[in-house]
């Protein structure tokens, strides 16, 4: 009996043996890359999160590594090719590729723009008008008065009657605290994290004033050169980002459990409440999630063109491509 026991205890050392040595071969085949997020991990990276959980990226051939951006930002390390991917927005991929910036958008995250300006409810700022006297606080770029100006103009306010001030990387909380009036946020978070406080806040959505706003952000982005050269594990990568994605439309509360095992000092109740409200608004009314419109991407560019934030020929064809997305069965 103890002869049978030994040569038994042998056999499952060796299957064991076997079993690690097959899983290491298996990720050692696997294709290394990177993707880095633009700001800290919140319900925008969702999919990316639900992705290396769940094993799509494998499924895709992939070992990928989600990284943080530090000082250089996204755009500047996948533009350098010091990452492979990266989350990034419209209006700065716009801007690099007048620059001779390479970076090509290759999906979007969100459908339609939910960004807009917020002000805690008892300020009474209701339209752009009420910008009039008041003070914003923001991060002193220029954009960001173009976009002020623009929504001014709509009901003839003047920007000049509008304190703008750098408010650094106060978040919007503590703005409303220091004397500032409003500030540019993402429903998403800030206005889910206003209800979770039970703060009544009035959100002035940049969509409800131009059409031209309604740009991709964010958006997953890439090099040319990882296009014309790894064009495979651009494929695999946005078929696995997609399925993550897809599956966070579907299950937004096991989507978010699996946000908060990759980030455990996120706010439990903000992040399931926000992958709810943006469940929906992930494809939103596009055929599936990831696709992205010429005309978006042009008229964008009009409206930053016209309003002297941009400079030099924009070429919308080569700031983004829906090749690499999964095709779909017609239904």
């Amino acid at each position: 009996m103890k002869k049978w026991l030994f040569i038994l205890f042998a056999a499952l050392l060796t299957l064991v043996g076997c079993s690690d040595k097959d899983d290491k071969q298996a990720a050692d085949k696997l294709k290394k890359v990177s993707v880095v997020l633009d700001w800290t991990p919140n319900t925008n990276h969702t999919g990316l999160y639900v992705a290396k959980k769940l094993g799509y990226f494998e499924e895709q051939g992939l070992d990928v590594d989600i990284i943080m951006p530090g000082e250089a930002g996204a755009d500047q390390l996948v533009a350098s090719g010091k990452a492979d991917f990266g989350v990034s927005y419209q209006e700065g991929i716009t801007q690099a590729r007048v620059q001779d910036v390479p970076l090509v958008s290759i999906a979007a995250i969100i459908q339609h723009n939910t960004s807009g300006f917020a002000s805690i409810a008892s300020k009474g700022i209701t339209s752009p008008k009420d910008f009039e006297g008041k003070t914003y606080g923001g991060w002193g770029a220029p954009l960001e008065q173009a976009v002020l100006q623009s929504l001014m103009q709509t009901e003839n306010a003047d920007i000049n009657k509008l304190d703008i001030v750098n408010a650094g990387d106060l978040d919007f909380f503590t703005m409303m605290e220091k004397d500032i009036d409003f500030a540019w946020i993402y429903y998403a978070w800030t206005g889910i994290e206003a209800e979770l406080r039970g703060e009544k806040i009035n959100m002035l959505y940049l969509t409800d004033y131009s059409d031209q706003l309604d740009y991709y952000t964010p958006v997953l982005a890439t090099n040319e050169k990882m296009i014309q050269d790894n064009p495979d594990v651009v494929k695999a990568f946005v078929a696995a980002a997609s399925k993550g994605y897809e599956y966070a439309i579907e299950n937004p509360s096991e989507a978010a459990d699996i946000l908060i095992e990759a980030a455990p000092d996120l706010d439990k109740a903000l992040v399931h409440k926000s992958q709810e409200w943006l469940a929906d608004k992930y494809q939103d009314d596009a055929k599936q999630w990831g696709e992205q419109k010429l005309s978006v991407w042009e008229n964008y560019a009009k409206w930053m063109s016209s309003n002297q934030v941009l400079e030099g020929e924009f070429d919308a064809k080569k700031a983004f491509t829906n090749d690499f997305l999964p095709k779909k069965e017609a239904k």
